[in-house]
Formats: structure tokens, sequence, C-alpha cells
């Protein structure tokens, strides 16, 4: 016959096999809890029966464990997204309600969203059964529920990982000690809360622009910003981007070349608007068709081009094709050193190649516009080699999937010299 634990003729009856399972559950807990003492009170007063009394010792101890994890975690934080003053863990007991608890703890990422969930579940049993004395008496079955919840979702949880300081954290990368490790780098931006990141990331661009930085805070905040830009929700790149629009119509020379440098670590300046981006590339264009043969400017202004990506406005891609394709083409010369008859700017062209093979259909279809109407590449093309050049520009835009059937109808005869005489028709006026 199973054996029963009864308290009083009226109260709630526990079979001893329940129990026992009750109690084995009571130690699915991290190690460090075995002997915490709500839950070591949680066994006694269950040994005797008392399940109304078990449901409050175990929500204490729940909530010492959420309290301590907060601490650990980020008091800064907690206190950034509740709106709270809290210090110590005297004033969570003072000042916190249980609902603000896990509330806050599930912001700053103590707490799964699912947890949070099951959590004010918890939190209402203890409150109906344990805070409120004329309510009915718990059963087994709420019981057990209870208990093992909160060990699933806190109590057998590992304590999170510390949120740096950000301020700190900043200061530390302005000394020679700074560890320069990728993967904590990456360990320290990728846990941090949204709102962190996005203070870390203007703290960061507003040091980097800055007229006082440190060439070795320079260094590194270039080794660590693409590192956090990784990781910076798309809202953030956009508020940055936003951040810098506003800042380069100021027009400080210094400060915008600085910004430009920054995003350009990080592929940036596609967040930036079609205004922003066309009063920094146009500049850059207008000055490599200016300086066309000048192999020595060709090649610095071609990879400065090269390194603000291809988020050129479309208004400029056309110039912005031309003015490549020149540089690559070169013109027909004769040296008295050297047999050579193509010359170009060899610093340019392995840019310009690289740049060619990142076109869309757009920067393709300017390619082909640029061959059929630009005069001077006409006039150039004439000479064998700058016409073999050119064909080398063809094949590279060949070799991608996806372009228009017109395009690449007309650089199949462009590349073929069987068919030099169709192509050299059909782009003759």
């Amino acid at each position: 016959m199973t054996e029963l634990i009864r308290r009083t003729p009226s109260e709630i009856i526990l079979p001893a096999d329940k129990l026992d399972y009750l109690q084995k559950e009571l130690t699915n807990v991290r190690e460090d809890l075995i002997d915490n003492k709500y839950i070591i009170e949680a066994r006694t007063v269950l040994k005797a029966g008392g399940l109304r009394s078990t449901i409050g010792c175990y929500w204490n101890a729940v909530v010492d464990d959420l309290r301590k994890k907060v601490m650990h975690r980020s008091l800064d934080l907690f206190n950034k997204e509740m709106g709270k003053n809290v210090k110590t863990y005297e004033d969570f007991q003072n000042n916190i309600t249980d609902n603000d608890l896990i509330e806050g703890a599930y912001k700053i990422g103590v707490l799964s969203w699912e947890a949070k969930k099951i959590m004010h579940q918890a939190r209402e049993t203890r409150n109906i059964f344990d805070g409120h004395p004329d309510s009915s008496d718990p059963n087994l079955f709420k019981v057990l529920n209870m208990i093992a919840d909160c060990n699933r979702y806190v109590l057998s949880q590992e304590y999170p990982i510390p949120i740096i300081n950000v301020n700190d954290y900043i200061t530390k990368m302005d000394t020679d000690t700074y560890d320069k490790n990728e993967l904590a780098v990456e360990q320290a931006f990728v846990d941090l809360p949204e709102v962190y990141k996005n203070e870390m990331a203007n703290k960061i661009v507003t040091y980097y622009i800055g007229d006082s930085i440190s060439t070795r805070f320079r260094a590194n905040i270039e080794f660590s910003f693409p590192i956090l830009w990784r990781v910076l929700p798309k809202e953030i790149r956009q508020q940055i981007g936003k951040r810098f629009d506003k800042s380069y119509i100021e027009g400080d020379a210094e400060t915008n070349k600085k910004a430009i440098e920054l995003l350009i670590l990080v592929d940036g300046l596609r967040y930036l608007s079609t205004t922003t981006r066309r009063l920094i590339y146009e500049p850059k264009i207008k000055f490599l068709e200016e300086h066309l043969d000048d192999w020595a400017e060709e090649s610095r202004i071609v990879k400065e081009l090269e390194a603000y990506g291809s988020v050129v406005p479309d208004e400029l891609v056309g110039r912005l094709v031309s003015a490549l394709t020149l540089t690559f083409v070169g013109y027909k010369g004769s040296s008295y050193s050297y047999s050579r008859t193509a010359f170009y700017s060899n610093g340019a062209a392995p840019t310009v190649s690289k740049m060619f093979e990142k076109f869309d259909n757009k920067s393709a279809e300017e390619f082909v516009n640029t061959i059929k109407t630009n005069q001077k590449l006409k006039s150039r093309i004439r000479g064998a080699a700058q016409l073999n050049r050119l064909r080398t520009l063809g094949n590279i835009i060949l070799n991608k999937a996806g372009i228009k059937d017109s395009v690449k109808s007309f650089l199949e005869i462009l590349v073929d010299d069987k068919q030099t005489k169709e192509f050299y028709h059909q782009i003759t006026d």
C-alpha cells in the first residue's frame, strides 16, 4: 500500500513516491545552489507537506538568483533599460518588484523571451498560493510544474557573460595593453545589447574623427571597428550613415576625410544618402577624367575609388566606367628602349580589373555605351594592343552570370578576334 504523508486531515496528502520525485527535482539546479538557504528551506517544508510554503521558498531562490545574475551581467544596463537606480543587492529588495526584475533581466539578456514568459507564470503562482493565504491549496502537480520551470529556466542556468562597460572598454583601447585578439574582441561586442552597441559604435566614430586621437588609439579602432560593425543591427548602421550625412555638409574637410576612411573599412558608404555619395564620388571621378595618362595619379585615384566600394550613384556610373575603361586601355606609343606599343598605368590596371569583376548590369551596359560613343576610346582602340586590352575587360564582364542578352551579344563580337571588322562596323557612327 502506498505510504501517505499528511499534515492535518484537511490538508493535502503527498504520496511518498511523488515526494521522492519532488525531492529529486529540488536537486536539479546548479552545483553552487545545492546548499542555497531558500532551496534547503523548500526541502524542509516539502517533507512536512507544506506545498504552499514550498512555492514561496522556491520563488525566493529564483528572485535571489536573478538579482545576482543581473548584478553580474550589468547593473548599469539594467538601470538604463528600466529607469532605475539600483546600486546594491539591498536596492533590489527595497525598490524593485519581481515583475520589474523579470522584465529587466530579459532586456539585458539574463533571461530569454521564453524564460521571461514562464517566470511571469511562476510569479503569478507564487502570488496566488503563497501571497494570499485564503487561496485554495495548491496541488502537487502545480508545485512540481513550478519547481521544474524554475530549475529549467533559471536555477540550472549558468551566470551570463558580463557586459563590458563601454567607457572602460574605450579607455582600454587607448593603451598599449589592449588585447587585439579577434575572438575576444568579437565576444565582447556580440554579447552587447543593442543600446550598448549603439553607444559603442557612435563613441568610436566620435573619437576617430576627432582631432586629438593618438595614433595608437586610431590603430586599435581600425582593428576593432570592423568587428563591431559585423554585429551591428541594420538600424544602427543606418543611424551612423545619417549622422555622417549631416556632418558632411558642414564642410570640415579633415573630419570628412577621417569619417570616409572609417566607413571604407566596413564598406559603410552604402549607408550614406545618394546626395552624400555623389559629393564623395564626383570629385574623384572628375580627377580621374582630368588626369588620363598621368600614370601615378591614375594609380592613386583608382585605388581610392576601389576602396569606396560599388555604391556609386546611378548618374555617375557612366562617367566612372568610361574613365576606368580609358585608364585600362591606355594609348599606343613607342619607346627607344623597349618594343612595347601599349602604354598604360601598371599600378591602376589590376585595380580596374577587380572593379570590373564587381560590375552589375547597369555598369555592363555603360561599358557597352562607352565603347559605342566615346570618341577618344574609339580612336585609341584602332591600335591592336589597345583593342586587346579592351577585349580583356569585355571577357571579365562576359564571365559574369546574368548579364543582359543585348550586352552579351555585343561583347561576344568584341572579344572574338575573327569578328574584328564586324566590331568596328558596329561602333562606326
